[in-house]
């Protein structure tokens, strides 16, 4: 089975984020394929290098970048939600007049027709969080 995942919740004050995580990781070592991994609202904040927790607490950002890497996996933040919470890679930094980016590895920004074609594509689009 294909699926599209669609992420509506930041990494740290809800938990969609490691759900989701978890969903991905299970559905792979299943044999199933995720096709992307879209990051709406709030959700996008998965996607910043910029994160640093506690010591002791879960890196989901680094979890998410690694499967990622591992498995090829497409993660996009909508660009809209990522400029409204401060997320540029260096293009979208450069183009509104900024000196830095903060995307995290693995991360791509792009707009929601990337979520519509995930939709598309996939045998189904499953969401985590509101």
């Amino acid at each position: 089975m294909k699926y599209t995942i669609l992420v509506n919740e930041g990494p740290y004050q809800h938990q969609a984020a490691d759900s989701a995580i978890q969903f991905v990781r299970a559905a792979l070592e299943k044999g199933h394929e995720i096709f992307r991994v879209f990051f709406y609202h709030d959700g996008v904040n998965n996607g910043t290098r910029l994160t640093v927790p506690p010591a002791d607490d879960r890196l989901i950002q680094k979890a998410w970048t690694e499967l990622a890497e591992k498995h090829g996996l497409d993660l996009v933040i909508c660009i809209a939600a990522a400029q409204r919470r401060g997320i540029m890679d260096a293009d979208e930094a450069k183009r509104q007049g900024l000196d830095a980016n903060n995307i995290a590895p693995g991360f791509r920004i792009s707009g929601l027709g990337q979520l519509v074609e995930g939709g598309i594509q996939a045998d189904r689009l499953v969401v985590f969080g509101d």
